[in-house]
């Protein structure tokens, strides 16, 4: 499993170059850079572009983005999630395609080669609207990143549109061979299981976002820290056929310094491994 980690721990900060090194020294073979105005502002080209030769001057591979949630540029921990590509009217579903274009146009300057996309809102439920919504997103959105070099991949959240069996039905009824699943183990094991999402998704999984919890609601806590089974998820990994990014979505309001960071992913990095069997 390749290394990466998402600069999601750091969300409450401008993304620079600093926080970035402190990513690369905990052991990262790639980045997940997460669209928010506020902390990467994909729309300030000079920000870009100082970001952009980071990446041109270190060795990291497994880069993605992470699609903005928020379309402010300003931004607190009590403003939910306005950017859904499924959302009930369609100004407001166009309005969330366009947001998530402006921040796909990074990957002009920044090596990125994934974007992860969310289906829908936490209360967002299943029904034919929510299909339909998601294969004209979906289908929108890829031919937009085609040419940029960039795979979309779709992760399981935690409402009924994004459940695993609901997940694959999209993706078979678009026929979307090209796109790939993000599991978010976390998401999983607060609801489905993560035995059983890897059971429907493991022929689609190509990144995983890598957290823990207790079993009972989105904490995004290092690995160890919850009751997520990682020796038998790293049994489950092994078993994919081609080997996914292992990123780690760390939640912000753990306040992380870029020291912590450094030391805490390379001990999750570790973690991991022991778990995976590896020496």
């Amino acid at each position: 499993m390749h290394r990466a980690i998402s600069t999601h721990v750091f969300l409450r900060q401008r993304l620079h170059p600093g926080l970035l090194d402190a990513m690369l020294r905990g052991g990262a073979e790639g980045i997940e850079i997460f669209a928010a105005r506020h902390h990467f502002d994909y729309t300030d080209r000079a920000h870009v572009r100082e970001i952009a030769t980071w990446f041109r001057s270190n060795p990291v591979e497994y880069n993605s983005l992470h699609q903005p949630l928020y379309s402010d540029a300003e931004w607190s921990r009590d403003v939910g999630p306005t950017v859904n590509v499924i959302d009930v009217e369609k100004a407001r579903r166009i309005d969330a395609m366009d947001e998530i274009k402006r921040a796909l146009e990074v990957a002009e300057m920044i090596p990125i080669n994934k974007m992860v996309l969310h289906l829908g809102g936490r209360d967002d439920k299943w029904n034919n609207r929510a299909l339909e919504h998601s294969l004209t997103a979906i289908e929108h959105l890829k031919a937009f990143a085609h040419p940029l070099g960039v795979r979309l991949l779709v992760e399981n959240l935690q409402n009924e549109v994004t459940e695993p069996g609901n997940l694959l039905e999209i993706l078979r009824v678009g026929h979307f061979d090209s796109v790939g699943v993000c599991l978010d183990v976390g998401h999983a094991h607060a609801s489905v299981g993560v035995e059983a999402a890897f059971t429907v998704l493991k022929d689609r999984i190509r990144e995983l976002h890598l957290h823990d919890n207790h079993g009972s609601k989105d904490e995004h806590l290092w690995p160890g820290s919850g009751t997520l089974d990682w020796p038998h998820l790293m049994q489950q990994v092994g078993e994919l056929k081609e080997p996914p990014v292992g990123t780690l979505e760390i939640h912000h309001e753990l306040a992380e310094t870029p020291e912590s960071v450094s030391s805490r992913a390379a001990a999750a990095f570790a973690l991991l491994e022991k778990s995976a069997g590896q020496p």
